[in-house]
């Protein structure tokens, strides 16, 4: 097993439980929140984290690499660069409907429950494509040399939601998000796993 597939994988849960947490936050019948602060807090480590970092390390280390190795995984690769790509023009989208949603109120809410739902949906289905067919090629085909690189740039990323020390200028927002995500990445209670 290499480094960077155990990072990968962690990432992938720790934005796991962020969507799933703001999921359940925002299920039908249950009222908006006193303070929108967490919930923007938890879309704004989506935007530095996954967006920022885990997606274009990806993009640029691993599927690069992939793409000299194994060059009939292109179409997949393509798709998941194209995913990569869309994904910060949807945290955007994802941040003005929570915005409406908190300043104008609740006729906003359906807007941002749809928002939320493609977002989280669309995220789902790229990581289970990754796990489930760019992982387990890239431990095929990639060699030592390649890993040796992989790993290197992948346990710098250091997402305090996998069990690093947040940068000072972190802290507060994830203690923030540590409030109200569910364990094993936060304080809160266990959510039932999403399907």
């Amino acid at each position: 097993m290499h480094e960077a597939l155990d990072v990968i994988r962690a990432e992938h849960e720790a934005l796991g439980a962020v969507l799933t947490t703001l999921l359940a936050l925002n299920e039908p019948g249950r009222a908006a929140p006193a303070d929108f602060k967490p919930w923007r807090a938890m879309l704004l480590y989506i935007d530095e984290f996954p967006e920022r970092l885990h997606h274009v390390k990806e993009s640029e280390v691993l599927f690069t690499r992939l793409r000299q190795r194994a060059p009939l995984a292109a179409t997949v690769l393509d798709r998941l660069d194209r995913e990569h790509e869309r994904g910060e023009a949807a945290i955007r989208d994802l941040q003005h409907a929570l915005l409406a949603y908190e300043l104008i109120g609740p006729s906003r809410r359906t807007e941002y429950s749809t928002a939320l739902e493609r977002y989280a949906g669309f995220y789902f289905e790229h990581m289970r494509t990754e796990e489930r067919e760019v992982l387990p090629l890239a431990e095929q085909v990639l060699s030592e040399q390649d890993w040796l690189e992989i790993d290197a740039a992948f346990l710098s990323n250091r997402d305090p939601l996998t069990g690093h020390a947040p940068d000072a200028v972190y802290a507060e927002l994830f203690q923030l998000i540590a409030t109200l995500t569910p364990a094993p990445y936060g304080l809160a209670a266990p959510l039932a796993p999403r399907p």
